[in-house]
């Protein structure tokens, strides 16, 4: 028994060991800016998952600035996250009980879903719908995710057993307003009265005109099919485009004048918490030979780290992270730019949710093999499509 207890404690440590993420050393970067697009200010989501509102809302708003030309910093837009958050949660309860509980109820979710909302609800200002009505002054919903969760878990199983109640959907929405506030019907931006939707209009934002783009080989490429993730609890559908082809779209969306609403995974370890996201090849830096390998010296008695060695980046390595659930959709973000380091690495520019945080205040800088290889989708305006991609997908 004791050497089973002994055997049992070193592969528990082992797994332990395989689950963190291995430590990278990164040389002291200096970024360019290539090209960087209008973006608002960086955003905290705190305690709670609703990154998907935060990068969604963040590439609406850069979009209404886009559209509407709006060259002012100080009138730039700032969408309310919790009105999405609010209209989320009420429609998936819907969902939820319809399935019979056979559906994930979670704070996750994805840029489509932002897009469905602003399409049947609209856009909620910032100042007239904060969400905070829960005595905090920034997110933190796992109280509000709990209740949530276990009310329609309640209501999924039928406790009449013959057929619901007519005040279920009314509690929960109430639930929603107790810790969020009551959604506005009107409010005032600049002296004029709008609704959600007759705010979203007068921004020009028409959800027709958003395409989620993915690219993965387990579906016919040039067709859409709705991405096998929990999150995509709508069951939203992505156009699937090669990925050569997927990342000369991004390039060229960027460079002329669009962001991108991204989903991807966060999992490995090159995407730090001080704003890098690099797909370090550990393989490599395991092999590595002596030290004198590892460090290069600038000047006598001066060392620097090497830029570390990036894993290939394929059609087929991201198929087999989706697959083996390696690469999946861990977190929302917003592509807004390029740049390139003093090695000549090109990088996207990336706005998180994460408060002003890191060394770059809330910037990411993603590697373009990162992107390659660890992107869910994109959403971004179908003007950014090709005019063959159109054809091929009968977009007009």
């Amino acid at each position: 028994m004791k050497k089973f207890v002994l055997l049992s404690c070193a592969a528990l440590i082992a797994l332990s060991a395989r689950a963190q993420k291995p430590k990278v050393q990164f040389p002291e970067y200096e970024f360019t800016t290539i090209k960087a697009n209008p973006i608002t200010s960086v955003k905290n989501q705190n305690r709670s998952g609703t990154c998907w509102a935060y990068s969604a809302l963040g590439f609406f708003e850069s979009e209404a600035i886009r559209i509407c030309n709006i060259k002012d910093t100080l009138k730039y837009p700032d969408f309310s996250e919790m009105f999405v958050v609010h209209k989320s949660y009420s429609d998936r309860a819907d969902k939820f009980v319809r399935l019979d509980g056979n559906l994930t109820f979670a704070a996750g979710s994805e840029a489509d879903d932002v897009l469905d909302i602003i399409r049947d609800y609209g856009i909620v200002p910032q100042s007239a719908y904060s969400g905070m009505n829960y005595g905090t002054e920034l997110p933190e919903q796992s109280e509000l995710d709990a209740v949530l969760k276990a009310y329609v878990t309640a209501v999924s199983k039928n406790p009449n057993r013959n057929r619901l109640s007519t005040a279920w959907k009314r509690g929960f929405d109430g639930i929603l307003s107790a810790y969020l506030g009551e959604i506005p019907e009107q409010f005032k931006v600049d002296g004029k009265n709008y609704t959600p939707a007759s705010y979203r209009d007068a921004l020009k934002i028409d959800p027709k005109n958003y395409v989620t783009l993915t690219s993965y080989t387990h579906h016919p490429f040039y067709t859409d099919f709705a991405i096998e993730v929990c999150d995509n609890w709508r069951w939203d559908k992505a156009w699937n485009i090669p990925i050569d082809e997927f990342m000369n779209i991004l390039d060229a969306a960027l460079n002329n004048g669009y962001t991108a609403a991204w989903g991807a995974d966060v999992s490995d370890p090159g995407f730090t918490r001080d704003g890098l996201a690099i797909l370090v090849d550990t393989k490599a830096m395991e092999a590595a030979g002596s030290d004198q390998e590892r460090w290069v010296g600038k000047e006598e008695g001066e060392k620097s780290i090497p830029a570390p060695k990036e894993k290939a980046a394929t059609q087929e390595s991201r198929q087999e992270g989706f697959d083996n659930k390696t690469i999946t959709d861990d977190h929302g973000m917003q592509i807004f730019g390029i740049a390139r380091d003093q090695f000549g690495g090109k990088y996207y520019m990336v706005k998180n949710s994460w408060g002003d945080t890191g060394k770059y205040h809330g910037i990411w800088y993603a590697t373009e093999a990162y992107v390659r290889n660890q992107t869910l989708d994109i959403m971004i305006h179908k003007d950014c499509l090709p005019k063959e991609v159109k054809n091929k997908l009968g977009i007009k």
